[in-house]
């Protein structure tokens, strides 16, 4: 199957909807280890994204993307602006000039906006942190593209794989960020950054799936 700039386009509009819906709970995941902002920040940046879309709703999905990236950089605080900005301008970048995208351009996109984060936050599998999500998550969808899944089936497999990495932040010691400097207490709390991961792939695949 392919994915539509219609459908990126409906992504976008649904992770604004469902960070809304989530921004209580991040913001209280992140009251435990973090500044209390992530839920706010987030929502508000994807806002603006939703003031921006319409004037680049027409234009090619890596544009679409990294106007997204580039509105959430100039209007989210704290470190999920440039980490998230970073993510959708990469993943922009890595699928400059299409009008849909086949599946190995999902990986790409993904992969690249991953890559990005890394780049700018240089964390490690089991830093607790967004990419202990992400990395899993991309590693599942391409493994089973690879093994001849639909990308629907292997997005929902991905997303499991997110979910669970998610989950798995919540024995591990924060090594970067604001939650780094508890040292041990920020044990025993989800990463707020990792369930904003979660939920955004999550968002992919239902409007793939509608």
């Amino acid at each position: 199957m392919t994915v539509s700039k219609n459908q990126i386009v409906q992504w976008l509009e649904l992770v604004a909807t469902v960070l809304h819906e989530n921004k209580e709970y991040l913001t209280d995941l992140d009251a435990a280890i973090g500044d209390a902002d992530h839920g706010t920040n987030m929502d508000r940046g994807f806002r603006k994204v939703m003031e921006k879309l319409p004037s680049v709703a027409d234009t090619d999905i890596g544009n679409i993307l990294k106007t997204t990236g580039m509105t959430l950089i100039s209007s989210v605080g704290g470190a999920a602006g440039p980490l998230y900005g970073t993510f959708f301008m990469r993943g922009g970048m890595a699928v400059a000039a299409k009008e849909e995208l086949d599946n190995d351009d999902v990986v790409k996109m993904l992969q690249a906006g991953v890559d990005g984060v890394v780049q700018r936050g240089r964390a490690q599998l089991g830093d607790k942190t967004m990419f202990d999500a992400w990395a899993p998550a991309v590693e599942t969808l391409n493994t089973s593209l690879e093994n001849g899944d639909d990308l629907v089936d292997a997005l929902q497999l991905a997303v499991n794989a997110a979910q669970q990495g998610m989950k798995d932040t919540i024995p591990l010691l924060a090594k970067k960020g604001r939650a780094s400097y508890l040292g041990e207490r920020s044990i025993g709390h989800q990463d707020p950054g990792a369930t904003s991961s979660y939920l955004i792939l999550n968002a992919l695949l239902d409007v793939l799936e509608s």
